[in-house]
């Protein structure tokens, strides 16, 4: 195979039904259109999971992949995305973690490792280098992700192996379950555990021994340290090395579109007493940071006293936090972290168990669902019993838990009500943050690939409410002022495209886009000082264009068009009542004819438009179209 640099140049690909291995390489003109990461698993899911495949049969594929930063002394790069179709959406589905996990497979030799078929018998697969072996795993099965990481170490006599796993909830089908690496570090988002269960396989353990070469060491390293100076001196770094996301949720509260009571209200009354403030205060003990990184944002703490006293963990993050907390109207920050614990080990969603829960709960609340419904539990706002239970009963498919296990889409179908409140999109759960008080937030929840996602997109600066800004990189003052609608096609296509790029290079969206470190010139910089190769901050820009076009191609073909680009009606008719942002509603369709125009996607379909996709090197999928709007 030829050198790399950045890259380790090769993809592994396992069949587990006929227990095959085969290596290729990863291949320059990959690298050059796609980078990495997300870009590398999208790609492979448009080319290999044809159009209507069952996501949990055999013939879908479940894709790991990380970026030419990472395993490098880069600060920012440590991540892997997790692809395949989702149980859950039906459509694009992929996650992204952090920690140690993804150094670890570029140590091994590889950029992608695809998992096809299905094992006949529970599985794990251990890779050391080159060496991969396919290992019984009866022994796991209804194993939390706690003892399943501990026994698969104890099996092969490393402490030091990274492993990626499963919790029950994924072995009992629950559409929302997660993989996990690191205990806690969760790609927990649209199912990929419940695909990863639907292929017996358990684990994914790796080890390796190689290094990742860089062609530029002298231009990598004054771009790595002027980085470090930077991350240093910057107003965010203590806040985030002290409370990591967990510092959103009084500025939430503040800014009045703090998710409570499932998005009933925007404020919470008691969020000083489950803030990320109060969390360093009195319960965090240490700081710990993925691998590379210079800013320990992740913290242990422990429950000293009290019902949950001896509780310790990794945690939480902002997402999972006020999930158990405010969206669920529950003021027990011990509760909630036993919460969120709980639904760790058993390997669950966060965020859509939790939308689940609160909107049982504000069915409840309004007399609409009845305790003989959810099985004797009673579900008022803040009943942490209930929610623990619910947790459980939901990972393994028991009771009034069985109808939440497929999502609130589904939950309400089946039910036969709450289809109006069930907040998601694309059948993906809303996360954490009041869309009619963060406009561009709330354009990228409704034309994300993946469903309800602020990740895809995260325009932050429109948090700023400097018009300055927005008229100086748009030309729109409004596009950076959070409660206009004005600008934000424009925004979202600027940050959409960002954001595929660090999240194929594989690097901390915090750092990188939050904190302002890594914009398309300096990504463009540091990755040709890292890989060799002739990256601009032009080809960088459309590299991120060309995979959210790509992606959305994918959607089109599995039928998402214009009227799926939307928002729960809450949003768009319900003015919020209180806070700093009350009064204000979402003004979707100025924003997505302003989002289209800025694609040169077709406006009533939301289709890209043919010239668009040849402009940027995805002519081969103008066929693919034309097929989708003969049918």
């Amino acid at each position: 195979m030829p050198r790399y640099y950045g890259y380790a140049g090769r993809i592994l690909r396992i069949d587990l039904t006929q227990i095959k291995v085969k290596i290729q390489s990863t291949g320059k003109a990959l690298m050059t259109q796609f980078l990495g990461g997300r870009g590398f698993n999208s790609k492979r899911i448009y080319d290999e999971i044809p159009k209507g495949v069952d996501p949990l049969s055999p013939q879908n594929k479940l894709m790991f992949a990380t970026g030419p930063l990472v395993g490098t002394a880069f600060p920012l790069g440590a991540r892997f995305n997790v692809s395949a179709k989702s149980p859950l959406t039906g459509i694009l589905g992929d996650s992204n973690a952090g920690g140690h996990f993804a150094a670890e497979m570029k140590f091994a030799g590889y950029d992608q490792i695809i998992i096809e078929g299905k094992s006949p018998k529970p599985v794990y697969v251990f890779i050391e280098d080159e060496e991969v072996q396919v290992i019984d795993a009866e022994h796991l099965v209804g194993k939390d992700v706690h003892a399943k990481t501990s026994i698969i170490k104890e099996d092969l006599g490393e402490k030091t192996v990274q492993v990626a796993t499963i919790g029950p909830a994924a072995e009992n089908g629950v559409l929302y379950a997660g993989i996990f690496a690191n205990l806690v570090r969760p790609a927990a988002r649209t199912g990929m555990g419940t695909v990863m269960a639907s292929k017996n396989l358990k684990a994914l353990v790796l080890k390796g021994t190689g290094k990742i070469e860089i062609a530029n060491p002298k231009n990598f390293w004054k771009i790595v340290e002027e980085i470090e100076e930077e991350t240093y001196a910057h107003p965010q770094y203590w806040p985030r090395r002290i409370m990591g996301t967990t510092r959103i949720l009084m500025p939430a509260d503040r800014l009045g579109i703090l998710p409570t009571r499932h998005f009933t209200s925007a404020t919470f009354e008691h969020a000083a007493k489950v803030s990320g403030e109060r969390l360093a205060r009195e319960y965090n003990v240490k700081g710990r940071a993925c691998f590379s990184c210079i800013v320990p944002c992740s913290r242990f703490y422990v429950i000293r006293e009290g019902e949950c006293a001896g509780l310790c963990g990794e945690g939480p993050e902002y997402e999972a936090l006020s999930s158990f907390t405010a969206r669920v109207g529950n003021s027990n920050l011990d509760l909630a972290l036993k919460a969120v614990d709980l639904a760790n080990r058993l390997g669950l969603d966060a965020i859509t168990t939790a939308e689940c829960i609160a909107w049982a709960m504000e069915l409840y609340e309004k007399g609409e669902l009845t305790r003989k419904e959810t099985g004797g539990l009673e579900l008022e706002w803040g009943n942490c019993k209930a929610i623990l239970d619910l947790i459980e009963k939901i990972a393994y498919r028991r009771q009034f838990g069985d109808l939440l296990a497929d999502g609130v889409k589904q939950a309400a179908k089946k039910l036969g009500k709450g289809e109006g409140i069930a907040l998601h999109v694309k059948g993906l759960e809303i996360i954490q943050a009041d869309p009619r008080g963060l406009k561009g937030y709330g354009l990228g929840y409704a034309v994300a690939s993946r469903g309800a996602d602020h990740l895809r997109s995260e325009p932050f600066i429109e948090l700023s409410d400097d018009p300055e800004r927005g008229m100086k990189m748009f030309g729109v003052p409004e596009a950076t002022l959070r409660l206009a609608h004005k600008g934000k096609g424009k925004l979202v296509r600027y940050f959409e495209n960002w954001c595929a790029i660090i999240d194929s290079l594989e690097i901390c969206k915090n750092l990188a886009e939050n904190m302002e470190l890594l914009p398309f010139n300096r990504a463009a910089e540091i990755t040709v000082a890292t890989t060799g190769l002739p990256f601009t901050e032009k080809a960088m820009f459309e590299i991120g264009e060309r995979i959210v076009n790509l992606e959305r191609v994918y959607l089109v073909r599995e039928g998402i068009r214009r009227k799926d680009d939307n928002l729960p009606t809450r949003f768009l008719e319900e003015p919020l009542r209180n806070g700093s942002s009350k009064g204000a509603i979402f003004e979707i369709e100025p924003m997505l004819n302003e989002y289209y125009a800025e694609r040169e996607w077709d406006p009533k379909t939301g289709i890209p438009k043919a010239e668009k996709l040849r402009k940027i090197g995805l002519g081969y999928a103008i066929l693919n179209l034309e097929e989708t709007r003969l049918k």
